[in-house]
């Protein structure tokens, strides 16, 4: 391969940081051209250093979720040119849906840290497939995504533990109402 995949680490733990360091450097294609602790750096450097593909920590300071605001502002800044995979060990729903919303083509949970040079590799080459830690999270979202806004407002309140009664007496619609839109919201589910 003549040319190197050019990534950029953005880990504000400096024991993950040299650990991915270390590792990434031992691959023959793949050339780590900066290790960022801050989103500033990550975002001053990012144009510069003509970076293919950034490993980005969602947490840079502490609980802030910063590297869901840096990957959307680095997407703005490169014009979508570098590839985003998400590092972090946090799983919640939400934070995943938002990393794939502001740009990233991955999301890595820390736990599989040996996925990560084949994640680099494909998302080089456009080939990213989402990793199994992120896949069911957005095959659902995907899903729901078949709902009407009622149903989807309908579904969420069900998925909180609202019965249909109070779901209806909330949404000010009859129980029929409300029953006919959950046998069409698991209808379109199932599908």
């Amino acid at each position: 391969m003549d040319h190197k995949i050019r990534v950029m680490l953005v880990e504000d733990d400096s024991f993950w940081r040299e650990r991915l360091f270390a590792d990434l450097n031992k691959e023959t294609d793949i050339e780590i051209v900066k290790a960022a602790a801050t989103k500033r750096e990550a975002l001053e450097e990012a144009g510069v250093l003509d970076v293919d593909v950034v490993l980005m920590d969602i947490n840079l300071t502490e609980n802030q979720l910063d590297g869901l605001e840096t990957t959307k502002e680095l997407m703005i800044a490169t014009q979508s040119k570098v590839k985003v995979i998400m590092l972090t060990s946090l799983t919640e729903k939400e934070i995943i849906v938002k990393a794939f919303q502001n740009g990233a083509v991955n999301y890595i949970n820390k736990s599989s840290f040996p996925d990560i040079v084949r994640a680099i590799r494909e998302a080089y080459a456009d080939q990213a497939s989402i990793h199994p830690d992120a896949a069911l999270v957005m095959r659902e979202e995907i899903r729901l995504m078949l709902l009407s806004p009622s149903e989807r407002e309908i579904h969420d309140l069900k998925e909180r533990g609202y019965s249909r009664t109070e779901i209806s007496e909330l949404l000010n619609k009859s129980l029929n109402t409300i029953k006919t839109q959950i046998r069409s919201v698991r209808s379109k589910l199932l599908k």
